[in-house]
């Protein structure tokens, strides 16, 4: 699951989640991994333009930053920046940051990369925002070699070029998974021949079909056989019967019905579901995900 308070758009983001705080990520984080959940995400934006603010909110923690927090109080469940914009900074630096909580979570981090999309947010730091793809595509290129095996790993790109520089600690997987959001075409293409699994940006169902079958057939083409992880965002969930006006988008009811809608995204070519659950509070939220871990989950295909 994405994790609530870390970031605030209104798109998603409940009313109780602005008074939210690190006792609460600490709550829903340990709530999560007790219920058996695969993964916790956390989103990444530096900086947000006052046009945007009104919808997105400037309220994003830094992902490294949540998650090394939350890999304090976890053991188990896995670590997930989605995703994280890695062209706004140089991979040497991306690379010591996440191999830092790699190494301190024993190996459970999961980078998620994505080529952002706020124009200010790249001007800013200085970084052309027209080249965006392209610095995506040599940041996953150059993040192979520098969260490899090697302490003084050689890359030599367009946009990077290092050798002869170690980086201590090391991650503590053999091979960290990169895994590559977005939904546009050079997204998916960027996901099938660069990453270890794909993370759709907001596809509904209906498109998700034709999305896995690209990505099956770019790698198959480029003749990769190794294991890719196919994700999909479900719709908003309620498990049982809510009392209150959840949104006609929501996919609610008792266990089994919201398991037999869930359990579509199966047959279509998906690994792992990530949900979110309208809730009205941090309680509300933590039972959610009880439930959801308790009678849900074992009805999963």
């Amino acid at each position: 699951m994405q994790l609530p308070v870390q970031s605030q758009s209104v798109v998603f983001a409940e009313s109780w989640e602005a008074d939210a705080g690190p006792q609460d990520l600490v709550a829903v984080a340990q709530a999560a991994e007790g219920a058996g959940f695969d993964y916790l995400a956390a989103c990444d934006h530096v900086a947000i333009p006052r046009r945007l603010a009104a919808g997105m909110s400037t309220v994003w923690y830094d992902p490294v930053a949540t998650l090394a927090h939350l890999a304090a109080v976890t053991e188990r469940v896995r670590l997930l920046s989605h995703v994280a914009v890695v062209g706004l900074r140089h991979p040497l630096v991306t690379a010591k940051q996440y191999a830092t909580l790699d190494h301190l979570s024993a190996g459970r981090l999961v980078l998620g990369v994505g080529a952002g999309h706020v124009r200010e947010e790249f001007e800013a730091l200085g970084v052309d925002f027209g080249r965006r793809g392209a610095l995506l595509d040599e940041s996953v290129d150059a993040l192979r070699a520098a969260l490899g095996p090697e302490e003084f790993p050689e890359h030599h790109g367009k946009a990077y070029d290092f050798e002869g520089l170690g980086q201590r600690p090391r991650p503590a997987q053999s091979r960290v998974p990169i895994w590559v959001g977005g939904s546009s075409p050079a997204a998916v293409r960027r996901a099938a021949l660069r990453g270890d699994g794909w993370l759709p940006q907001g596809d509904p169902r209906e498109r998700l079909p034709a999305q896995i079958d690209l990505l099956r057939r770019l790698r198959a083409q480029a003749g990769n056989t190794d294991p890719f992880t196919v994700n999909a965002i479900t719709e908003p969930l309620y498990v049982g019967t809510p009392r209150w006006e959840v949104g006609r988008r929501t996919v609610s009811g008792a266990p089994e019905a919201v398991a037999e809608s869930l359990n579509a995204y199966a047959a279509l070519g998906v690994h792992l579901l990530q949900v979110r659950f309208r809730c009205r509070s941090r309680t509300e939220l933590t039972d959610q995900i009880a439930a959801f871990g308790a009678e849900v989950a074992p009805r999963l295909d």
